[in-house]
């Protein structure tokens, strides 16, 4: 005979956090994911830092091309041409010019960086989101002296003993 034992499922549904709809939405618009996870003050941090690095890819992106084209007008030999930078050589341009575009792309590979670090934090956050942080839980770490299972000696061993507490 084969005994059955059933038990009472509650009728009432609990939402359980989503860690891929939290990916989505930082992913579509960075900081969604962190607001879906009800860590409200990350959102200062991301876009401070996207604000700054916006801000130097203006600024590189600008002044690399004011360089760019004053190299472009001292190297066209056009005695018409109004040099806006008579004291720099052509030499001295051309580093200029690339100077800024090397912090252009570095401030967009910085920008990448903070956006799939945006995304990573979301992630992270949402898996660990219903993670038991509470008093129940103890882990006690102790120098601890074990028998060498010869009972006849005082033979010991010295070890360390790790207890977990699951308290309900």
């Amino acid at each position: 005979m084969l005994n059955a034992f059933t038990q009472k499922v509650d009728t009432l549904l609990v939402k359980k956090h989503s860690p891929k709809k939290a990916t989505i939405m930082s992913a579509v618009l960075p900081g969604a994911g962190q607001i879906y996870n009800r860590k409200y003050w990350k959102l200062p941090i991301i876009y401070a830092g996207f604000g700054t690095l916006g801000y130097f890819i203006i600024a590189n992106n600008n002044l690399y091309k004011e360089y760019k084209l004053a190299y472009k007008y001292k190297m066209d030999n056009d005695s018409t041409t109004i040099d806006k930078y008579p004291l720099y050589s052509a030499e001295g341009l051309l580093q200029a010019k690339n100077y800024y575009r090397r912090n252009f792309e570095i401030s967009c590979i910085f920008t990448g960086i903070l956006y799939m670090l945006n995304v990573v934090d979301a992630t992270v956050d949402a898996h660990l989101f219903d993670f038991d942080i509470s008093n129940n839980l103890s882990l006690k770490i102790q120098p601890a002296l074990f028998n060498n299972r010869n009972f006849a000696s005082n033979d010991f061993t010295k070890g360390i003993k790790i207890t977990l507490n699951l308290k309900n």
